[in-house]
């Protein structure tokens, strides 16, 4: 009987691209009102270069196209500490409130800190989580796929892994190391996000795949 039910943050409860586009305008405002760009312009190209090259090196691409003499650095943390608007998507409301009646509900999320953290507060989370573990606060070395924060997300609640349920949407990750010490483990495949057609073997994989939080609860009820 599942009596813990633990969420993914990043592409489970929220869209993450909602982060990255609200981050990259606020490095696009930063350099606008430095260089006089007009920041639109700036935006705009920063979205071009992600969707052709990806996100590692598109401060260093804008910096080099409009010849700017700028900290990569800088921008990195321009980009880390900031806040946008984000929301929750619909189906995650509507499932972490009918699940609080009945089920302890814990948060676990990979990434630095302080960002995943601001994440959190700007989602207005804490008040839908009994329990929240940020990887890194453990250490890098501890972040998903490794065993230790599904553990310690058990132990908190004084209950056995097989008592827990983890819900995420990257099988690289996501998956592994709650399955090895005993977990069911719930994939949801969304329409858009970075991992929908990712496919891995079946030790990376969720027992469970869904596309909707709307199908959580007869799961959980089944097992």
């Amino acid at each position: 009987m599942i009596k813990v039910v633990v969420f993914d943050l990043d592409d489970t409860l929220y869209n993450e691209k909602d982060f990255v586009f609200g981050a990259f305008k606020e490095v696009a405002i930063y350099l606008s009102k430095k260089y006089g760009i007009s920041a639109n312009i700036l935006y705009e190209d920063m979205l071009s270069i992600l969707h052709k090259e990806g996100r590692g090196k598109i401060f260093n691409i804008i910096c080099d196209n409009y010849n700017i003499n700028e900290d990569i650095k800088a921008l990195v943390q321009v980009y880390r500490n900031s806040k946008p608007k984000l929301n929750l998507y619909e189906d995650s409301i509507e499932i972490l409130n009918k699940l609080r009646c009945k089920y302890k509900l814990g948060l676990i999320t990979d990434g630095l800190a302080y960002v995943q953290w601001n994440k959190i507060k700007i989602l207005d989370l804490e008040k839908h989580f009994d329990n929240i573990i940020v990887t890194d606060e453990l250490g890098r070395e501890y972040w998903k796929p490794h065993i230790m924060p599904f553990q310690n997300m058990a132990d908190k609640f004084k209950v056995s892994p097989k008592e827990c349920i983890y819900i995420g949407d990257n099988p690289s990750k996501d998956f592994f190391g709650a399955k090895k010490i005993g977990y069911k483990t719930i994939r949801i495949i969304r329409q858009e996000g970075d991992h929908i057609k990712a496919r891995l073997d079946k030790n990376y994989e969720a027992d469970y795949d869904i596309s909707s939080l709307d199908e959580l609860i007869p799961i959980i009820q089944d097992i």
